[in-house]
């Protein structure tokens, strides 16, 4: 489900956070599913249990999931309201945009990269 590369330069729990936000993101984990509790993935990937749980308030303040108190945490459903983690993404699509723009893309080629996103679900890179 999630590996951890401990040469890699962030924290442990930006890391998990990363990881199951790429899994929500992706459609791994479903919208509505119950994610593992905080003690099966601490003990799964041999990291203290408070390191999942930053990461999972992490991903819950930026509405990837959803706490329910005595039942567990579930991948939040796709919201229309406005959250922070949205508007982050939105300037920095905003900027990458403008950037590719005067790099001489067309608006139009800059649509078709959304489109082939949004039918494959991921960047290619190209």
């Amino acid at each position: 489900m999630l590996s951890l590369n401990y040469r890699d330069a962030r924290p442990i729990y930006e890391q998990v956070r990363d990881g199951l936000r790429h899994l929500m993101v992706t459609g791994a984990i479903a919208e509505g599913e119950k994610l593992p509790s905080v003690r099966a993935l601490a003990s799964g990937l041999a990291i203290n249990p408070n390191t999942i749980q930053r990461a999972y308030a992490a991903l819950e303040e930026e509405g990837y999931l959803v706490t329910e108190p005595g039942r567990g945490a579930y991948a939040a459903r796709r919201a229309e309201a406005e959250n922070p983690r949205r508007t982050v993404l939105l300037r920095q699509f905003d900027a990458a945009a403008s950037e590719l723009l005067f790099l001489g893309m067309s608006a139009q080629e800059l649509a078709q990269r959304v489109n082939h996103v949004k039918q494959n679900g991921k960047e290619d890179g190209q």
